[in-house]
């Protein structure tokens, strides 16, 4: 059989580059070939902090040329060139009503979003993938930019959930981590119209990435206003939405607090944290908190569409030099210190 390469987890710090062979499609499936597979927080977590299990390949921020097809598969031919989706059941409660991200069916929800070397993430050359599963490149678009679909879908969701009915312009916007996520939250917040974008960032390289994603000001987390004392003195002038992308316990606690009266914190960031919520202050204020989890029905669609409107500066959101499987490990190390301020993409 013919072989290829990918990266797995051996324990947590632990990634070795391993020879398999390589899988052929089975009735509903597609052989692709990864072109680029972009590195997500999760993909850290599961790595160096052990949340995906030895064994497990990781990855599924994807682009790629379909390289073969199984049987009954109609919809793909070899050489289309496509991204990743979720595989989601579409029969489900959830799915029925339009929250596909909470799909009982979808495996990402169950301990990660790695696979076993069995099925195969796409830190490797190729990936194997349910046909309904995948989703055409538009015309044009370079799958390197195409990769950005996935993350970007998550970014989206997470506008979607703070629920701005007559769109983010006029409103005051915090978006908390200045990491890639958050640097894509704001890119779709600007091109959507938002004027009034504040980004919260420990790291300088980030907040310098920040404010070329198309934040109006940036700041570290010590320069933030303080956040009131008591919970029945609520900042009026405070900010309308929190998108909260880093994970941290402590930013979670201050975005709850910097909101104004009726304000949104919407929670994006993943992390093994424990939050302690003021309850008071939510119901006295009338705060909302919500989950951003994965993305909306039409999430991937609208985000490749979004990246193919050239309304986003990509240039400024992917780190220039692609990286190796060999180099993977390392540059997740580098990504964990805030060293990358941006998209790193693997190239298998």
């Amino acid at each position: 059989m013919t072989q290829m390469w990918a990266a797995v987890i051996e324990g947590p710090g632990r990634l070795t580059v391993r020879a398999f062979d390589r899988a052929e499609p089975g009735p509903g499936e597609v052989l692709v070939r990864i072109e680029y597979c972009g590195i997500c927080g999760t993909d850290l977590h599961g790595a160096l902090e052990g949340w995906m299990p030895p064994g497990t390949i990781g990855g599924h921020e994807w682009s790629g040329r379909v390289a073969a097809v199984g049987p009954g598969v109609t919809q793909w031919s070899a050489g289309d060139l496509v991204v990743g989706g979720p595989p989601w059941c579409g029969e489900c409660e959830w799915c029925r009503i339009g929250r596909p991200a909470l799909c009982v069916a979808d495996p990402m929800r169950g301990g990660g979003v790695g696979h076993s070397a069995d099925i195969g993430g796409a830190f490797a050359e190729f990936h194997l993938a349910t046909a309904s599963s995948l989703h055409a490149v538009p015309d044009g678009l370079d799958l390197r930019v195409a990769a950005l679909s996935e993350p970007l879908a998550v970014a989206l969701h997470g506008i979607t959930a703070a629920k701005l009915t007559s769109g983010p312009k006029g409103l005051r916007i915090l978006v908390s981590g200045g990491g890639p996520l958050g640097q894509l939250v704001v890119a779709a917040l600007r091109a959507d119209g938002a004027d009034d974008i504040t980004v919260s960032e420990p790291a300088e390289p980030r907040r310098k990435q920040a404010a070329l994603a198309g934040a109006h000001k940036v700041l570290a987390p010590d320069e933030l206003p303080a956040v009131p004392a008591l919970p029945t003195d609520a900042r009026q002038d405070g900010f309308d939405v929190v998108f909260e992308t880093s994970g941290v316990a402590a930013a979670v606690a201050t975005g709850l607090g910097l909101l104004r009266p009726t304000g949104t914190l919407v929670l994006l960031g993943t992390g093994a944290m424990t939050v302690r919520l003021d309850a008071i202050r939510i119901l006295l204020n009338e705060l909302v908190v919500t989950g951003a989890y994965c993305y909306d029905a039409n999430g991937i669609e609208a985000a490749l569409d979004l990246l193919a409107s050239g309304r986003l500066p990509v240039a400024d959101l992917v780190c220039a030099d692609d990286v190796s499987l060999d180099d993977l490990l390392a540059t997740m190390i580098r990504l964990r210190a805030g060293d990358i301020p941006t998209k790193a993409l693997v190239r298998p």
